[in-house]
């Protein structure tokens, strides 16, 4: 029985090793791919976003092609992921946009405001009710998330608050996600059904308002969807082997990686605002963290 035990331990640590270590996989894809957004150069961003769907869709296809081909969704779940599929598109044209627009680290911590607007659609989508502490932490996250968009009647501040609109669709998106995994949807066909939205929805600009890209630029394009692609693939991984509770701290990282590309690629540094906002952001992500683990124990 004891060794049973110790096994058992064994076994939840290198879980959690690996779950830890596909996740911190994971923010160094999707960092690449901010990176690679800003390095394609004075494109479109949904002509941007084109092409990191389609990479995404071409690996959905292959994966559920390998794991048997079964592309059907399970019966009533039509709504929830044509929602998910519609919130997650926005997501991605906003970000791509504050990434063009941004220092990418900004762009990348208002996106990461994601898990407290979860917390909101929870509420009204999954009809679970936060307690004081959760609410506590969204609105001192939007706190945080004021120092980094710093408002003003200025047309300068567009990119960030069309950033925080990003943030908040994809806290729409992971909450649909959430429901679409209770009712025991698959991850891959969850993305499947998104990139073939996506890829629809910017298919008709690309068609009648394409811009012409030089051989590097379309290169730089196909990395940044295989990062997508590869960070996708890798917090799926990480989510199999350790709950979201357990490690989802550690997706906030891509602020600092993100910080180190745009330093030494772009020559960004963020101003003392945005790192201010970028403490009290990932600060409160860490003390909910705990507060979960310690909840669930």
């Amino acid at each position: 029985m004891i060794i049973s035990n110790i096994k058992h331990q064994q076994l939840n640590k290198n879980n959690y090793a690996m779950g830890v270590t596909c996740l911190l996989g994971s923010v160094l894809c999707f960092s690449l791919m901010n990176l690679f957004v800003r390095l394609a150069g004075d494109l479109p961003s949904i002509q941007k976003s084109f092409f990191r769907n389609v990479i995404a869709l071409i690996v959905a296809l292959a994966a559920l092609a390998k794991s048997g081909g079964n592309f059907k969704f399970k019966k009533g779940n039509f709504k929830d992921l044509f929602l998910r599929s519609l919130a997650g598109t926005i997501g991605v044209f906003c970000n791509f946009y504050a990434m063009d627009n941004l220092n990418i680290s900004d762009a990348s911590i208002l996106n990461k405001l994601s898990p407290f607007f979860a917390i909101i659609f929870s509420f009204f989508i999954l009809k679970e009710k936060a307690n004081k502490f959760e609410w506590s932490a969204v609105i001192i996250a939007f706190i945080g998330a004021l120092f980094v968009i710093k408002p003003s009647f200025d047309v300068e501040v567009i990119p960030s608050f069309i950033g925080f609109l990003g943030g908040c669709a994809a806290g729409m998106a992971y909450t649909y996600v959430r429901k679409l995994g209770l009712k025991g949807e698959r991850s891959m066909i969850i993305v499947l059904y998104f990139s073939i939205f996506s890829t629809l929805c910017t298919l008709p600009y690309i068609i009648f308002n394409y811009s012409p890209m030089s051989a590097k630029q379309v290169f730089i394009l196909i990395l940044c969807g295989l990062s997508a692609a590869g960070g996708q693939v890798l917090i799926t991984k990480a989510y199999s082997f350790a709950p979201a509770k357990e490690i989802s701290v550690f997706d906030f990282s891509i602020v600092i990686t993100t910080a180190i590309l745009g330093f030494f690629f772009l020559n960004q540094i963020p101003d003392i605002f945005s790192v201010v906002g970028y403490v009290i952001i990932i600060g409160v992500a860490i003390v909910k963290w705990r507060y979960g683990l310690k909840k669930t124990n």
